[in-house]
């Protein structure tokens, strides 16, 4: 199943603390913003071929789209990347699609630990060190950075 948010963009401030809206911008228009597309994980290896099939499909889909400004994939980091992580990071990189790799569940690692598994996984998916942020929603690491990196991404579309 596939979810889609839109998360509007805050309007540009007239002046320090200002919330009000652009000049000239339509009060009845839809919020500027961004879709966020929230795929099926992995749990869908267990489906029947046909619904893996279905799955992919709606992955190469999405990632055709020509608006697309990149993909945010969420990996546990406690676990080592599966034949379908190296698939998708192979569909990732012959479309050339940004991608922005949150490992979760960070803090169910020691804190010594850490950098060394970033290092593991970052090599193993090929991904530059700019496009690894290690992550923990229950400890809070790394979410800070993870809304910046996000912000910065799609800003860069205008």
């Amino acid at each position: 199943m596939l979810n889609a948010y839109l998360v509007p963009r805050l309007p540009r401030a007239s002046g320090p603390g200002s919330a009000e809206p652009e000049r000239g911008a339509d009060p009845g228009a839809l919020p500027r913003g961004f879709y966020l597309l929230d795929l099926p994980g992995y749990g869908y290896a267990r489906a029947p071929h046909a619904e893996r099939q279905a799955f992919r499909r709606l992955v190469t889909g999405a990632l055709a789209r020509p608006r697309l400004v990149g993909v945010l994939w969420l990996l546990d980091s406690r676990r080592e990347p599966s034949a379908d992580d190296r698939a998708i990071q192979e569909l990732f990189a012959g479309r050339e699609t940004r991608v922005l790799a949150a490992l979760t569940k960070s803090d169910k690692l020691a804190r010594g630990l850490r950098p060394a598994r970033e290092r593991e996984l970052r090599d193993a998916l090929a991904l530059d060190p700019d496009q690894v942020i290690v992550t923990s929603a229950r400890a809070g690491e790394g979410i800070a950075d993870l809304r910046a990196s996000l912000q910065s991404l799609v800003g860069q579309t205008g």
